[in-house]
């Protein structure tokens, strides 16, 4: 016969044995109750997208292609929010700027194209599954904030679209010197249902942060919304 010693101290092994036996269950458990399954979502979301932030490099560019790997235009897959054309009136479109600037106003698209045009060949990633390799050009972003005299020690670039779309982006993406104002595609001007008269264009981040058909931009610190896909609940960062 074991010692009493022997036999509780066998019962405690077998009744943590046991115990780690039903913690995946009792994972599972809580993932199905409504308020831990949300908290610990967000938590999962919140770690994503400081691990992403952490491992950014502002030198390291997204991968340029040939030429001869663009997809033809006709092929460029069409992709929006609500509808595919807003119907921006082009002529008097301009671009509100606001927020930590010293010049804010309204910004006219020549004012942007003065700027140094870039062209490059980067792919678009959607979080659908797809991706596309395009002929983007533009004005830099930093290229841009430096002319209106913007705080590029902000945290954030906001953006709102003509067909109520909204985006943002960490402002060390929006310093990137591949991401664009982009108002050319393949060497013409945004059609519009590829957001004319202006877009983001990072190719760095995942497709639903290339924002289309701008109609504001706000440097600012503080994030009333977040992006209109990261307020139901997609990554904010995701940088690729």
């Amino acid at each position: 016969m074991k010692s009493p010693v022997t036999d509780e101290a066998e019962y405690k092994r077998l009744k943590r044995r046991e115990f780690l036996k039903l913690l995946p269950l009792a994972a599972a458990g809580v993932v199905f109750i409504p308020p831990w399954r949300d908290k610990l979502f967000e938590a999962g979301l919140a770690f994503t997208d400081k691990v992403n932030a952490a491992v950014f490099r502002p030198d390291h560019l997204a991968k340029v292609y040939s030429d001869a790997e663009v997809a033809p235009l006709e092929r460029f897959p069409l992709n929006f929010y609500d509808v595919a054309d807003p119907e921006v009136d082009l002529a008097a479109w301009r671009l509100k700027v606001d927020g930590l600037v010293k010049q804010p106003g309204d910004y006219a698209l020549g004012d942007i194209a003065a700027l140094p045009k870039y062209t490059q060949n980067v792919k678009h990633v959607c979080v659908e599954g797809w991706d596309v390799i395009g002929n983007f050009g533009g004005a830099r972003i930093a290229d841009f904030l430096n002319k209106v005299g913007a705080d590029t020690s902000a945290k954030y670039l906001y953006v709102e679209c003509a067909d109520d779309y909204y985006e943002s982006l960490d402002m060390q993406t929006a310093l990137h010197p591949q991401s664009l104002l982009c108002y050319e595609m393949y060497g013409k001007p945004l059609e519009r249902v590829h957001g004319a008269p202006l877009g983001i264009r990072a190719p760095t981040k995942i497709g639903y942060k290339q924002a289309k058909y701008l109609t504001s931009i706000r440097v600012t610190n503080v994030l009333q919304k977040r992006g209109y896909w990261e307020d139901q609940g997609y990554d904010w960062y995701y940088g690729l």
